[in-house]
């Protein structure tokens, strides 16, 4: 009979099965210690008179036992997590046992890997008992080949069907989160990330009308860049007036662009000012070292303008809200007279009432400098890089 050789890629193999095999149950047997090591400390009720005493956990949903708070720091360490690792893991194996049976049963049978019993059993816990139990019979015979989304699905389906009022809750603390963000302080090359969280309605027409936009512009562009054309081409009416503020220095061939930490060739800025349908306004040139005035005690346009394009943003001590946002403040209080370029200076809302209402003080010791004084006593450099000290 011949003889059978087992070449060292069967080896290999079969060591990897072998391994996952064991790390497998090695994981049923934390959870299996962390549910024991739960039965050894159930939590006893809370005695309200004695406030630094321990207090029970509720480490998972409703209707399963809590765990005496001290014993977590002790089996966190021996399990090398942190304390709040710890009852994240304690709370996974009782939640997973006590509300979730049908998939601790696969979990137990090494059917299910521990992290996405896991998972479920983070996204339960929520729930009331009985939406728990429908998300379990639902999932536990599937969980194997389930992706993060139909487990989420299925879980927010259950919310809505048992306890509806929780979830009108969570959707409007969601609709609180909607932002869309742009990302100035990383500008590259003149170019701005944006990011964003939209409602799915708005997402949707967003996306369709980019989509239409982009469909009539140079085919030979990727089609991403044709949509970010797009994107830039749904501010309203397709004239547009785009007020770029550069600054120039002797002996430099990039221009800066205001506000956005970044440099640009003329090229760049030729190219803007050259898109179809843009409107270019040349403004007259400021000299910011000009002292300018006036009767009123408010500053003329060209006096704001002013105040903006030398002080990038609010002068108060540490603060980066920008200028073009801000308050013109005047620095000594406006007297019977007139309003000067060097007595004002921007603030935002929130510093402009601090200095107004309380007793922090502030003086113009140089073109673009600043010293600031606390009620305390305590003084803070302010000068034109948005230094500090």
């Amino acid at each position: 009979m011949a003889a059978t050789t087992t070449t060292r890629t069967e080896l290999v193999l079969a060591a990897a099965r072998n391994n996952l095999d064991a790390a497998t149950q090695l994981e049923i047997e934390r959870l299996l210690l962390a549910l024991e090591w739960a039965d050894l400390h159930p939590g006893d009720v809370v005695d309200e008179t004695r406030s630094w005493g321990e207090r029970d956990l509720e480490v998972a949903g409703d209707g399963a036992p809590t765990v005496a708070e001290f014993c977590i720091a002790e089996f966190a360490l021996a399990l090398g997590l942190s304390s709040d690792a710890g009852r994240v893991f304690i709370g996974d194996a009782v939640e997973l046992a006590h509300r979730l049976p049908s998939t601790w049963a696969r979990v137990l049978a090494g059917e299910v890997l521990v992290w996405k019993a896991r998972k479920v059993a983070q996204q339960t816990r929520s729930l009331p008992a009985d939406a728990a139990g429908f998300v379990d019979r639902a999932l536990a015979p599937v969980l194997h080949t389930c992706s993060f989304a139909q487990i989420e699905r299925t879980v927010e389906a259950a919310r809505a069907e048992y306890d509806p009022t929780a979830a009108e809750e969570r959707r409007v603390a969601a609709a609180e989160q909607r932002h869309l963000t742009f990302h100035w302080r990383n500008v590259v090359d003149g170019q701005v990330p944006v990011a964003g969280v939209l409602d799915l309605a708005d997402a949707v027409a967003l996306d369709e009308a980019i989509t239409a936009k982009a469909a009539v512009q140079d085919p030979a562009l990727p089609l991403d860049v044709r949509r970010s054309i797009a994107a830039g081409m749904l501010a309203g009416d397709p004239r547009r007036e785009v007020v770029i503020y550069t600054h120039t220095r002797p002996e430099q061939s990039m221009v800066e662009v205001e506000h956005t930490r970044t440099v640009v060739t003329p090229d760049q800025i030729k190219h803007w000012c050259q898109q179809a349908g843009t409107t270019v306004t040349v403004r007259p040139v400021l000299d910011l070292n000009d002292n300018l005035s006036t009767d009123s005690y408010t500053p003329t346009v060209r006096q704001q303008e002013q105040v903006t394009l030398t002080f990038p943003t609010c002068v108060f001590p540490s603060c980066s809200r920008p200028s073009r946002t801000t308050d013109t403040d005047h620095i000594t209080a406006y007297p019977t007279g007139r309003t000067e370029t060097r007595n004002l200076a921007p603030l935002c809302r929130g510093h402009h009432r601090l200095k107004t209402h309380t007793a922090w003080t502030y003086h113009r010791i140089g073109p673009t400098t600043f010293v600031w004084t606390s009620p305390h006593g305590h003084t803070y450099l302010v000068d034109t890089d948005r230094h500090t000290h």
